[in-house]
């Protein structure tokens, strides 16, 4: 549940509830969290850090592999030329910024290859 759908229901909340003696204390309760998730929405959390953005491979197949190394090794050519992914390549360091997923098939009867 995303912040506009928590206001969108507590401000829906303050409006069915009765205005008495009684309920002041829940009212004051939704009215705080009310203000927290304006607040949230208007100013987003400052977090220790600068996030990018995060990527998920769906679980399949038998193993999950990472490359790892230094700049301008192949490891983007090599990712390349196994899966059906397009990486930039080019003779600077620091060309791939980001994960790039790739899947590599391979046709097993058996447990022998096929080709």
């Amino acid at each position: 549940m995303g912040i506009l759908e928590k206001i969108a229901e507590i401000e829906k909340e303050i409006s069915r509830t009765q205005k008495n003696k009684a309920t002041e204390y829940h009212l004051g309760l939704l009215k705080a969290k009310l203000a927290k998730y304006r607040a949230q929405l208007l100013e987003p959390s400052k977090s220790a850090g600068a996030k990018g953005e995060g990527f998920d491979v769906m679980k399949s197949g038998d193993a999950r592999v990472a490359l790892i190394g230094f700049p301008s090794v192949g490891k983007s050519t090599f990712l390349s030329l196994m899966t059906s992914t397009a990486s930039e390549a080019a003779s600077y360091e620091f060309t791939t910024l980001t994960c790039i997923p790739g899947v590599i098939e391979v046709n097993l009867v058996r447990g022998k290859y096929i080709s």
